[in-house]
């Protein structure tokens, strides 16, 4: 199984993909969340020109945030200054779309806009929203490698999700859990946060809680969003970040529950942690001894992960070493 890295976006993350090159982790995927990061296609582009040998690529892009000429020209661009490690990620939008108040992408829309930009890499003229599109660069504008080859990801959860994937993309990317069709795809990329524990450290310490504690919160985030506030409560700490959330007007609260989101905690995630949910700890994040980790990771292979994506957090150096020294890279 190959072992990746993950990065919520940051001006500082092109050269924390450089040190995760010098590491040994096969690619790096940089999150699509403009709200509170600066241009993926711009960092990635940073990146490219600090490193020699990891794979590179978005992960995941929301189709509403840009027209799919604009990514396959940024595919293009990338491509060129970073020849056979580019590939790409689409999603429906959880974060990308619900931090700025707007629902998800439709799985009907996903799977039009991804035919598209496919096509467009191809080289065909295609049709997107009444006009005909096709890429018109001149040669020295685009990568001598044939951008049909970049693989194409598709982020899902759920048995509708995984079965358009199957369909539309080279293999799946998934989050929260392995699916049970993880088997049917060609390559399965699972996304994870956590830590890896010092001997006889406290899994109460501050450390833990800033190096894995914003992957535990998402506990709160994707069952408000994803299934409604009810079931919130059912979370250890929910009623109390709940009631820190809903002192927000409701047309702002989605500012409230993803301020900070997979990079910090929150007030409310503060109050959830502090209330119990530090208990979700070792159930939601990779987080463990360094031989509980790689338990966790050989499970997964086990399951049908092809590619392990870790997402630092806090002192990104200090928890790229240890998964990597874990993980044996």
């Amino acid at each position: 199984m190959a072992v990746s890295v993950s990065f919520a976006t940051t001006l500082d993350t092109p050269e924390h993909v450089r040190i995760a090159e010098d590491l040994g982790f096969h690619r790096a995927w940089l999150y699509d969340t403009p709200q509170q990061s600066p241009d993926v296609w711009m960092m990635l582009a940073a990146a490219a020109g600090r490193t020699t040998r990891i794979g590179l690529g978005p992960g995941v892009l929301v189709p509403t945030l840009r027209h799919p000429m604009v990514n396959a020209t940024a595919t293009a661009a990338l491509e060129s200054m970073a020849p056979g490690r580019v590939a790409v990620a689409f999603g429906t939008g959880y974060t990308g779309c619900k931090a700025m108040g707007q629902p998800p992408v439709s799985w009907s829309y996903l799977s039009a806009y991804v035919t598209t930009y496919r096509a467009l890499l191809r080289g065909e003229s295609v049709e997107w929203e009444g006009g005909w599109l096709k890429m018109l660069h001149p040669p020295e504008n685009l990568p001598r490698t044939a951008l049909a080859s970049i693989p194409v990801y598709i982020a899902a959860i759920g048995p509708k999700g995984t079965r358009i994937a199957q369909t539309l993309g080279d293999g799946l990317f998934a989050v929260q859990d392995a699916p049970p069709a993880a088997t049917n795809f060609p390559h399965v990329i699972f996304g994870t946060t956590g830590t890896v524990v010092d001997d006889g450290e406290s899994m109460t310490s501050d450390r833990v809680r800033a190096a894995a504690g914003p992957g535990v919160v998402q506990a709160y985030h994707a069952t408000y969003e994803l299934i409604g506030e009810a079931a919130v409560h059912g979370v250890p700490g929910g009623p109390e970040w709940l009631a820190e959330i809903n002192q927000a007007p409701e047309h702002l609260r989605h500012l409230t529950i993803h301020n900070g989101h997979l990079m910090t905690m929150n007030a409310a995630d503060d109050i959830g942690w502090n209330a119990g949910g530090s208990a979700l700890l070792t159930h939601t994040t990779m987080t463990g001894t360094a031989t509980e980790v790689r338990r966790r990771a050989d499970e997964l292979a086990d399951r049908g992960v092809n590619e392990l994506s870790f997402q630092p957090m806090g002192d990104i150096r200090r928890e790229l070493e240890a998964f990597a020294e874990a993980l044996k890279l």
